[in-house]
Parts: C-alpha cells; sequence; structure tokens
C-alpha cells in the first residue's frame, strides 16, 4: 500500500556518499599488486602499421609488458545475444591487425608498474604506418552516402503541396560534431582468477558490457562480472563496450595480474563515440492561415566504414504536428572515423534544432505567434501511426512555460527590444522524445531488522537513480525511506537495460513495483502458515497492506514485515519483472512533450551572445521525485547551451585528428554561462505507458533548448542563424 513517498521532494540519499568522496567510481577500486596500462594511438586517419619498435620500449624502466598485433592473442569477437548493441556491423577488433581505421585507434599498449612508468614509454613507442588521406567530411560529395533500413517514411505527396503553397521554408541546417566530455574518464581495473575475469568499469550498461566481454574472449557470460556503482556524468559516452575495456582485460591476462587503464581527456575524443555531425533540409509548405501542407526533412549523419550507427534525425517530424502531406529521408556517409554513439537527445536533438528552427521562420513569414502557429496545427492523432496518443499535453506545456517565461510582454519584431545597448530576443521550441520502456527484473530481500534491499543491475550516471529507485520501493512496500536499501552497479543482480534513453525509471522502476507485490504475496503466506502468527490461518482475501503492515479486516491483529521475519530469522525474497505489454504499445504511441523558452542578449557591436533565463514546461506523466527531475531538467538546459553556442569537434580534414580534443579549446558552459533556469511540470496522468504512469525525462529537456535559444537569437537579432553552434561571426555578418 501506498505512503506517498513517489511525488515526494527526497533529497539524494547518495548525496553524503559523494560530497564526503566516499563514493568509488571505476579507478578507485585499486587491486593488491595492481599494475597500469596507456594506450598508444594511431597518429594517422588512414592506412597500415608498418613497423613497431617495442623491444627498445620493453627494456625502459618499469616496464613489464607491450602488447600490439605483433604479439597479441588472437580473440574470438563472438556474436553475443539478447543484448542491445547502438551500431550494426562488425566493431573495432583491437590489436588483431594492421590496418588503422581512424586516427586516435588503439595500436598497442603499455602495461608498467606505475602509471608515469607507462605514460613515459607510451610516449617512447615508435610506430610507422602506410598511411593513405581519409575521408572525414561528409559535405565532400565524393563520401559514400547508404540508406539504413526503414530510414524513409511518406503520407501523401509532400513535394507537390510544398510547391503548391502559398507560404514556404525551405533552409538548410547543420550541426557540428560534439563530444560527451563527462567529469568522470573512461576506466576499467580489469582481474582474471582462472578463466573468471572482474570488471570494475565505468559503464551506463552493466550486463551489455558482461555480454559483450565475454564474447570477445569467448567465455561463458557467468564468467564476467561488471562492478559500477556511481558514474561521474556519461550523457551516453558508457552505453557501448569500447575498446579499452578490451585492452585491460587482455593485459590482465598477459601479465597475470590486475590492470588499470583510465583514458586520457583526449583519447576521449576519438575512442569513445560522440554526437555525429548532421547535415538537414526542412521544407515546409502552408496555407495563408497558418495551416501546414506539406514537409518535407532530409537528413544526413555519419558512421564509420566498419559499423552504421544510426539515430532518430527523422522521426519527431512525422508525429510532432498535424499535416497530410510529410516525407523523411535519412542517410548516413561513411565516413573513416569511429563509431558516433548516443549523445543525450540521440537524434531527436539534432532534428528538432532543424524542424522547430524552420517552423519559427514559417511564423515570421506569416506574422503568425510561434505558439498559436503550433496551436493551429496541434494533432488529434500520431497521423504517421494512425493511432492515439496515450496522452498529449504540448498546447499546455506550451500554456504554462509561457505564463511563468512573460511571452505577452514580448514584442514580435526582430530587434525591437533592447536593455541598454543590447539586444534582448525570446524564442521557443518543442521538444518531444518517447516514452520507452524494456524488459527489466529486480530482486527485494525483507530483513530481520526491518530493512528492505533491493537489487537491479541498473547504472546511476548522477540523476538520483538510488533515491527515485529508493521512493518506488518504499512506495509499494508501505516503508519509510529510510527502510529501504537500493543496490546497483553489480551486473550479477537481476537484468535491467541501459541506463540511457529516458526509459530507467519505466523499466527498472515497473520491475521493482513488481518486485515489492511478489515479495508482500509471499510474506503474507509466510504469516498465514507459521503456527504461532495471529494471522496463523486466515484466508488470504482477508488480510491487506497497510502502511507496510499485514492487517486482518475487521480484526485487530497485524504483522509488519520485521515481525514475520523474524519469527524464523530467514529473509524473505523474491523477484520481478516488468515489460510493455505489447498490446498496448500498438495500440497507442506514447511520448513526452514539452516546452523551451530562452531569452537572450546580444552585443550588437562585438556580437557576443549570452542566455539570460530559460524556462520549461514538461509533460512526462507521473514525476517520482519533482526535485531530482527539475535537477534533471536543468542539466538537460545547460546541454542545450553547450550545443546552440559552444561545442563543437574539429577535425584536421588530412587525417582526422580532432584539433581541439581538450577542455581549452572545446567549449561547454561553466559557471559564469549559466542563467536562470526554471522547470515546470504539466499535470499529466498516463495510464497506458506502465504501471508507474512515468515517460522519463532524462533526454528531452535537452532536445527543446537548442532551437529555442537559436530562436530567441533571430528575435535578438533578424538574423537567421542555421549552424551550429552559433558563433560570432554568425551575428556579425550582414
Amino acid at each position: 500500500m501506498s505512503t506517498n513517498v513517489i511525488g515526494k521532494q527526497a533529497t539524494r540519499i547518495d548525496g553524503r556518499t559523494k560530497v564526503t568522496g566516499a563514493a568509488r567510481y571505476a579507478a578507485d577500486f585499486n587491486q593488491p599488486n595492481q599494475l597500469y596500462a596507456v594506450i598508444v594511438s594511431a597518429t594517422v586517419g588512414l592506412g597500415r602499421i608498418t613497423t613497431i619498435a617495442e623491444a627498445e620500449v620493453e627494456r625502459m624502466p618499469g616496464v613489464v609488458a607491450v602488447l600490439s598485433h605483433q604479439n597479441a592473442p588472437k580473440l574470438q569477437y563472438r556474436p553475443h545475444k539478447g543484448v542491445i548493441d547502438p551500431a550494426v556491423g562488425e566493431r573495432l577488433h583491437v590489436l588483431q591487425d594492421d590496418a588503422v581505421r581512424f586516427y586516435g585507434q588503439p595500436v598497442a599498449v603499455i602495461v608498467a608498474d606505475s602509471i608515469d612508468n607507462a605514460e613515459r614509454a607510451a610516449a617512447a613507442v615508435q610506430v610507422t604506418y602506410e598511411a593513405t588521406r581519409p575521408m572525414v567530411d561528409h559535405a565532400d560529395p565524393s563520401v559514400e552516402r547508404i540508406a539504413p533500413e526503414a530510414s524513409d517514411k511518406s503520407r501523401g505527396d509532400a513535394e507537390s503541396a510544398i510547391a503548391n503553397s502559398p507560404v514556404k521554408v525551405d533552409e538548410h541546417y547543420e550541426i557540428a560534431r560534439e563530444n560527451h566530455n563527462p567529469m568522470e574518464p573512461h576506466a576499467t581495473i580489469a582481474e582474471w582468477n582462472g578463466d573468471r575475469l572482474t570488471l570494475w568499469s565505468k559503464s551506463q550498461y552493466l550486463v551489455n558490457e558482461q555480454a559483450e566481454i565475454a564474447a570477445v574472449f569467448g567465455l561463458p557470460v557467468e564468467n564476467v562480472e561488471v562492478i559500477c556503482p556511481f558514474i561521474g556524468g556519461a550523457f551516453g559516452t558508457s552505453l557501448r563496450t569500447w575498446p579499452h575495456v578490451t585492452l585491460a582485460a587482455l593485459a590482465a591476462r598477459h601479465v597475470e595480474r590486475p590492470v588499470k587503464l583510465v583514458l586520457t581527456r583526449k583519447q576521449m575524443f576519438f575512442t569513445t563515440g560522440h554526437r555525429p555531425r548532421s547535415l538537414q533540409r526542412v521544407a515546409l509548405g502552408a496555407t495563408a492561415e497558418g495551416k501546414l501542407t506539406g514537409i518535407l526533412h532530409q537528413g544526413t549523419g555519419e558512421t564509420s566504414r566498419y559499423e552504421q550507427f544510426t539515430e532518430a534525425l527523422t522521426t519527431v517530424t512525422d508525429y510532432l504536428y498535424s499535416c497530410p502531406n510529410v516525407r523523411t529521408e535519412y542517410r548516413l556517409a561513411k565516413l573513416d572515423t569511429s563509431t558516433p554513439n548516443h549523445m543525450r537527445g540521440p537524434g531527436e536533438a539534432s532534428g528538432i534544432f532543424a524542424l522547430e528552427s524552420a517552423m519559427d521562420e514559417l511564423s515570421y513569414r506569416l506574422g503568425i505567434d510561434p505558439i498559436e502557429l503550433r496551436r493551429r496545427n496541434e494533432p488529434k492523432i500520431d497521423e504517421a501511426e494512425n493511432k492515439p496518443f496515450s496522452s498529449r499535453s504540448l498546447i499546455q506545456c506550451y500554456e504554462v512555460g509561457a505564463k511563468h517565461f512573460g511571452w505577452d510582454k514580448r514584442k514580435p519584431e526582430p530587434r525591437s527590444m533592447r536593455d541598454g545597448r543590447l539586444l534582448i530576443g525570446s524564442g521557443t521550441a518543442s521538444a518531444t522524445y518517447p516514452a520507452f520502456q524494456a524488459p527489466a527484473s529486480a530482486r527485494v530481500r525483507l530483513l530481520a531488522d526491518g530493512i528492505a534491499e533491493i537489487e537491479a543491475a541498473a547504472s546511476d550516471m548522477g540523476p538520483g537513480t538510488y533515491t527515485s529507485m529508493s521512493q518506488v520501493a518504499a512506495e509499494f512496500l508501505g516503508l519509510p525511506l529510510e527502510k529501504v536499501r537500493f543496490k546497483l552497479g553489480r551486473s550479477k543482480y537481476p537484468q535491467t537495460p541501459s541506463h540511457g534513453g529516458s526509459w530507467t525509471m519505466a523499466s527498472v522502476g515497473s520491475a521493482i513495483r513488481a518486485a515489492c507485490l511478489e515479495v508482500q504475496a509471499q510474506a503474507k503466506s509466510r504469516a498465514i502458515e507459521q503456527i504461532k502468527s495471529p494471522l496463523f490461518g486466515a484466508s488470504a482475501e482477508d488480510l491487506e497492506w497497510i502502511g507496510g503492515r499485514l492487517v486482518r479486516r475487521g480484526a485487530s491483529s497485524e504483522l509488519s514485515y520485521q515481525d514475520i521475519v523474524s519469527r524464523t530469522g530467514v529473509p524473505i525474497e523474491a523477484e520481478g519483472s516488468a515489460k510493455r505489454d505489447p498490446e498496448i504499445a500498438e495500440r497507442y504511441s506514447m511520448h513526452s512533450f514539452g516546452a523551451v523558452f530562452a531569452e537572450v542578449a546580444v552585443d550588437p557591436d562585438v556580437g557576443t551572445i549570452r542566455v539570460r533565463r530559460i524556462v520549461g514546461a514538461y509533460a512526462i506523466g507521473r514525476v517520482v521525485n519533482p526535485l531530482l527531475a527539475s535537477s534533471q531538467c536543468t542539466g538537460g538546459m545547460i546541454g542545450g547551451i553547450g550545443m546552440a553556442l559552444m561545442e563543437r569537434t574539429v577535425l584536421d580534414r588530412r587525417d582526422g585528428r580532432p584539433v581541439n580534443a581538450h577542455m581549452a579549446d572545446y567549449l561547454m558552459p561553466v559557471n559564469l554561462d549559466i542563467p536562470k533556469l526554471e522547470a515546470h511540470f504539466v499535470d499529466e496522468i498516463d495510464p497506458h505507458v506502465n504501471p508507474l504512469g512515468v515517460k522519463g525525462l532524462g533526454e528531452i529537456a535537452l532536445v527543446g533548448t537548442a532551437p529555442a535559444i537559436a530562436n530567441a537569437v533571430f528575435h535578438a537579432t533578424g538574423k537567421r542563424v542555421r549552424t551550429l553552434p552559433i558563433q560570432i561571426e554568425n551575428v556579425l555578418t550582414a
């Protein structure tokens, strides 16, 4: 029975652990007799290794081993079943041949008795190459482009509708490549015990890392354990198992000692994924009254040559607005780079920048308020799938956001608002993200001291998973929050999906609910079967759980969990699983929605842009913890500021080298860049998405932020910038 723990602003259970330094991250699990590994990275972008001078390096102080394709054992690299991998194709086979497929690819690994000795030796390794020029710019017309499966969708005749529309927009948009750059670098400590391997490794997807490494080394899955109780930020970069994990395990097996491998910040720019650069075209046709008649959205992303990475670049366009004629096309440019990866708001954040910028442009050409334009094109159903939304509150989000932002005080004409000499602009944009749910399991254990232990192989990269999952357990067990102990971060716990995609609460939370209900059923059965129990022999139908106590209806007899367990001293344990009902999934279109408002100040003389405030309103179903949810939103908004104004990884076209692979030149928002941020939640009940009624929040707050800022820059300056990040020269040029 509920204790109304869900919906309360509980502070982080793990907060004290983190601020006191007691939290242990992957690189903190140092082992006895441990060695240190450092990767030697390729300095060409494409070609073959001709020589690696290993002998001299092996004689350097402290060096224990030098591994390269010349002496590394052949690994099995089996396919692994039942675990989602974000790319299609054959993953990089590290140290298995002399081929260099991208700049920064690992070509050797040094193992030494200290990190200093390992780094000195790695710097001394002499590698020669037979190099050719890589293809790294997908704007080059000679780049091979492919159409992923089911990449194009169409209803009606978009091209004809747009051509015959009285008002139209047809523009191109570009978003730079971005890198995740979380606080915690990727790290793995590997230790073998016979044919069993333990990995203390930064991972958002423990069971995937377990299965991947087992497949690489040809081991039974149960012979690999992955441990990761805390993650210092990730944003998608740790959803995959990257080559450094294999190298740590390979080195540890070779030297027969534990090995610690931590990537440098520079190495994270080319070996652990990135948001792919995208080129897009959006064409809109509309009536003079602002009704959309046609939408064409064409997008090109990038992928590596050895894998095919796809993301949802054009999918939002299919359902966000009502329009009878819509065509979306998605292509991939095959490049000589490492494989891209999901980055917060993957696909949707990039695609919606183009769509919402075009909608803003259309509103000015029509002379219609941007919110009113969206209201006039609000669909009654998902027109792409021809089925109702499980819930859709986009217009309510605009109403709530506009009220808190003060949209009615905005003058609609560009360059019409000033604060002294500064140009002031306000912009808005829609946000949306699918309400995903994946199969998940959890275990609940009731102990004799009254504590309930919860276990799930989930991760926590910072959103407050320890706290929110404890709230779900406390809610359904009827216990106070301090009586719940949630454990995550071990692959041996019941399996869960990745900690990404805004589906952790929907998936793991629903599994915890199921496990709580199952353990209550078992506790009830034990209470009935215990001879000296006051509830002995009672009918199960006459008993109910109220506030964590089992009560006989119409009588005063009752038992707590502690009473039931302490009679035998044997904990009560149960597992529960949850997955989305396929019939419900087939019947409804399920998405979160939001509206983002941004205010910017632009210096007309030097072109600097400063975000003054952002207000977001979100419809995400049930909010488990408003405090954590607000924190998620403000974090997403900050990421959106970076996407709009700062973040850009630049590649040298000669060799694919990221020329700004350091924090001096890869710009991200810092404290002085962060304005007043507000998050508001629209009351929304959705009984269809999952038993908890939650939709997920991690991605959506970033999704609409960049276009809202870009639209505000146009309102301030009258200059439409269609390339992210927006730079000073964009607003200074005529």
